[in-house]
């Protein structure tokens, strides 16, 4: 397990803690079904999927948008206010957001906020488990690094469609 950083989750903080657990646990299932951790990825935006791929298979899910940190600064951008994501795909972080506002975590209502890799996967694994999502990805573009979750999988063999 990692350390949660008691100044973005306070009091909150066991709760990510198990939400990062049952996180670790789906990522570990999906990998070992399908090969999340071999697979690459596309996000299309428009038409709010998440699409896994590699010679044998495509597994193809709804995403949300959970916000994206920037290595280069360490600074996380909210998906909920992040103008590349429509609205309809920020709506697991926007229950953080709520979540945040009603357990008086005002560091996690902001736009921006200053946070570790670490801290962005915390507050994806509570966006997940706020949602009830069957998984999270974290996917590299450029220096940024896009957090999201995924819905349910839908696989098909790599040459179908």
């Amino acid at each position: 397990m990692t350390n949660v950083n008691p100044a973005l989750f306070g009091d909150q903080s066991a709760g990510v803690e198990r939400a990062l657990a049952g996180l670790q646990a789906q990522t570990a299932a999906h990998d070992g079904a399908w090969g999340l951790g071999r697979a690459d990825w596309q996000a299309d935006l428009q038409a709010g999927t998440l699409t896994f791929t590699n010679e044998t298979f495509r597994a193809t899910c709804p995403v949300q948008v959970v916000g994206t940190y920037n290595t280069q600064d360490g600074s996380w951008l909210w998906g909920w206010d992040h103008p590349s994501v429509p609205a309809e795909l920020a709506r697991a972080a926007g229950k953080v957001r709520a979540f945040a506002q009603e357990h008086r975590l005002h560091a996690l209502t902001t736009r921006t906020l200053s946070c570790t890799e670490e801290d962005a996967w915390h507050l994806t694994a509570l966006a997940c488990t706020l949602d009830g999502a069957q998984g999270a990805y974290r996917g590299p573009a450029g220096p940024t690094l896009v957090f999201m979750t995924f819905g349910k999988v839908a696989l098909t063999s790599a040459g179908q469609g």
